[in-house]
């Protein structure tokens, strides 16, 4: 298998295509919620989480066998049935049609992988060992998430505001630099979070 290209992809507006809303399917769906995109799903059975989101209007649900046609139009497709056959088939036509697809826990017919993912408000780290062994990838994941603790979450929000102010300062660039490299610095992490623990001591 070809190496994998990382990258993080804006899916707002764009159409993604899930086969199947099951056990498996409805955690591929769950995975696509926040990112904007315009999500149909196509599967004779779904889930009562499927069924609850698509009475909330989150996704588009058609409740029926999956035809080609449902890949008109698509930027990206995830496939979730139980049907070998049915996944080959998919993959087969989104290849024609250049639409990215994974179907799930086929490594060999994947454009793209659902990496492991610890979330930290706009801070994202994602793992994946190109479906190799996702076990792996979520064992890391967990660590990652005690490393990588609640605290990021606001200091990355207060790092894109002082970035922001710090580039349209008046500041030489190379002084622009070092003070944005200071101002991630471990020592400035654990600057904030002493703040943040005296400020809430002086709450109480």
């Amino acid at each position: 298998m070809p190496r994998m290209f990382p990258m993080f992809v804006k899916l707002e507006d764009r159409r993604v295509l899930v086969v199947g809303a099951g056990t498996v399917g409805e955690s591929k769906i769950g995975g696509l919620l926040d990112s904007g995109a315009q999500i149909k799903v196509v599967a004779q059975d779904a889930s009562e989480a499927v069924l609850q989101w698509a009475r909330a209007g989150l996704v588009e649900l058609e409740e029926r066998a999956f035809t080609t046609d449902d890949l008109a139009d698509v930027f990206l497709a995830v496939v979730a049935t139980s049907s070998p056959i049915l996944n080959e088939l998919i993959f087969s036509e989104a290849q024609s049609r250049g639409v990215l697809c994974n179907v799930v826990d086929v490594p060999e017919q994947c454009d793209f992988f659902y990496p492991a993912v610890v979330k930290r408000g706009d801070l994202q780290i994602a793992i994946s060992t190109s479906g190799q062994s996702p076990s792996l990838a979520q064992r890391l994941r967990q660590q990652l998430e005690e490393q990588f603790g609640p605290a990021y979450t606001e200091w990355v929000a207060e790092l894109g505001a002082t970035r922001r102010d710090v580039l349209n300062s008046n500041l030489a660039p190379e002084q622009k630099r070092e003070l944005l490299k200071s101002l991630a610095s471990q020592e400035a992490f654990e600057a904030m979070v002493t703040r943040t623990e005296l400020a809430k001591g002086d709450a109480a």
